[in-house]
């Protein structure tokens, strides 16, 4: 049995072969994807964007799951647990909450998208409140949020490339990666949403198979469970270079908890309402898909808290990350592939990696294809060109789909990826302040448009000056560090309530407090001044629609 080379001793051809081997596979379904399940034409959102709004309860849940749980997620989530311990596992318990919270509202919004030809949630909005302007703030918020979090993938994917030996500098050291993703950009265009859904099938197998193995495997070679904590908890326990206190704590401490929940909880309600969360929501066939899958989903959840301990055995491994060549930092994120590379015999060691590497394009796709519905139906189709019929509009998000793509690409070339990281915190607080426009608007109009405008742009500041004041002493950066801030931070109009309190707290369930407090304020003002608020074009039965029902709207219709 021969174990993968040390990290940064060269090209391992053994994982690299296996790896190419598996990326061709797939990318030949991409393409041959136009072709599953196609209606005569996909030159129509819901075709191309929606594929066809009729998969059922299997295609669903691998399609959801791909899209939910990235490969940014599986490096990510250890990393952090590598890092710092037990906070790394407020994915757990995120992602179980999450699907009780979704469960209802996501079948009230399958419903209404389903009867008025919905594509976004920001269509959704327009249709609710009559009003192109918040409809475009939902949009632009969605668009900006996505951006990095398919850059986060591209992360993911360097990651591996770079374990393989891939580490090179300059625009150079990116060219497996752009070629990764010239590929992934051209059978999305061809295939549209089939192309994920049938990919979706050999990534989450994939990452089943390569998790289960790990988790029972190496703990046996490293000595046991028992082991594995003891000798992480002394990790942790050492002081950190930069800041000279402990680097992290298998348990919580005091001043971590509330973070930990609130990270947890705005989380959960931050998820489904990411565009690309709903698109596989909207792809469903009914809403009997949707409550089926809502409740297998949570075997996800198993499987991310196996993964998550894999920060922990490699704490015990003694993992050492690789070092980017591009801009000389330890790349944290290469701890899960450098553990699998040094632990794992090289064959089974190329299927991981290919697993992490084809779990960026399933979700990478989605993303960009939900980005490209908005700025189509929300930004083009609103105020480019009203009267683009479905081709045009087909024709449009494919374009869009690509520069989306590629954007994402400009992340990494150009900026730091440790930035992007950043970003995709600042993308969280953002779509969390679309909540009382997307999922309370659901159930009751009762807050008026100007409130709900009002509430964003409030939750929107308030959230992003205090992203603003959070420091990273590892990185040594002063602004934009994390997502913790200390109590003690917390300002309000220069009022700071919690003076001297180390006690940390999630920024964005902070700014959706705010967000609230303000659009219920101004809508209060709104109602007693009797300002018009917009024309609601849907009905109480839209809400209840499902796949069977007489006079429902045919797929495919003009919008």
């Amino acid at each position: 049995m021969t174990l993968a080379q040390a990290p940064g001793s060269g090209l391992q051809w053994t994982e690299l072969i296996i790896f190419i081997v598996l990326f061709l596979l797939v990318s030949v379904m991409g393409f041959v994807a136009s072709r599953w399940r196609a209606a005569a034409s996909l030159e129509h959102l819901d075709e191309w964007g929606l594929g066809g709004r009729k998969f059922g309860s299997w295609i669903t849940w691998f399609l959801v799951g791909g899209d939910l749980y990235t490969a940014y997620t599986f490096v990510a989530v250890p990393a952090l647990v590598f890092g710092a311990g037990a906070l790394g596992f407020y994915a757990l318990p995120y992602t179980v909450i999450l699907y009780p919270i979704v469960f209802l509202p996501a079948l009230r919004m399958w419903s209404v998208s389903r009867s008025r030809g919905y594509v976004t949630p920001a269509d959704f909005v327009r249709g609710r409140y009559g009003s192109s302007t918040l409809a475009l703030l939902i949009a632009i918020t969605g668009i900006v949020a996505t951006m990095p979090y398919i850059a986060l993938q591209l992360v993911g994917l360097e990651a591996v490339l770079r374990t393989m030996g891939l580490n090179g500098g300059g625009i150079a050291g990116h060219l497996p990666l752009l070629i990764a993703f010239l590929v992934l950009a051209l059978y999305t265009y061809q295939s549209g949403l089939r192309a994920p859904a049938l990919i979706a099938f050999v990534k989450d197998g994939l990452i089943y198979l390569v998790i289960l193995v790990a988790v029972f495997y190496l703990p046996a070679k490293l000595g046991g469970w028992s082991h594995i904590f003891d000798a992480s908890a002394k990790a942790l326990a050492q002081p950190s270079p930069a800041t000279g206190k402990p680097k992290g704590s298998i348990v919580l401490t005091g001043n971590n908890q509330l973070q930990y929940i609130t990270l947890a909880l705005g989380s959960a309600l931050a998820l489904f309402l990411y565009p690309h969360s709903l698109t596989g929501v909207l792809a469903s066939r009914g809403r009997n898909v949707i409550k089926r899958n809502m409740m297998a989903l949570p075997a996800y959840s198993l499987l991310l808290g196996l993964l998550a301990l894999l920060g922990y055995v490699a704490l015990t491994a003694g993992v050492k990350p690789i070092t980017n060549a591009a801009t000389g930092n330890a790349d944290s994120n290469t701890v899960v592939p450098v553990l699998f590379g040094t632990q794992f015999p090289s064959w089974f060691a190329g299927i991981a990696f290919a697993a992490i590497g084809i779990g960026a394009l399933v979700p990478a796709a989605i993303m960009s294809i939900a980005a490209a519905n908005l700025w189509t139906r929300n930004i083009y189709k609103e105020y480019l060109k009203r009267d683009a019929t479905p081709r045009q509009e087909a024709k449009q998000a494919k374009i869009a789909s690509l520069v989306v793509k590629f954007g994402a690409v400009a992340f990494i070339l150009f900026i730091d990826p440790q930035f992007s990281i950043d970003l995709q915190l600042i993308g969280g607080v953002l779509i969390l302040q679309t909540l009382p426009a997307v999922a309370i608007a659901l159930y009751t109009r009762w807050f008026h448009r100007i409130g709900l405008i009002a509430g964003w742009a409030a939750g929107m500041a308030w959230g992003i000056a205090m992203l603003y004041v959070i420091p990273n002493p590892n990185t040594k950066r002063a602004h934009f560090g994390g997502s913790a801030l200390p109590l003690k931070d917390l300002s309000i109009f220069g009022w700071h309530p919690f003076t001297g309190s180390a006690v940390q707290i999630y920024p964005g369930f902070v700014a959706l407090i705010g967000n609230l407090v303000v659009a219920v304020v101004v809508t209060v003002i709104c109602r007693s001044m009797k300002v018009f608020n917009g024309t609601d074009d849907t009905e109480g039965t839209d809400y209840h629609a499902d796949e069977h029902d007489k006079d429902l709207r045919p797929i495919g219709a003009h919008h």
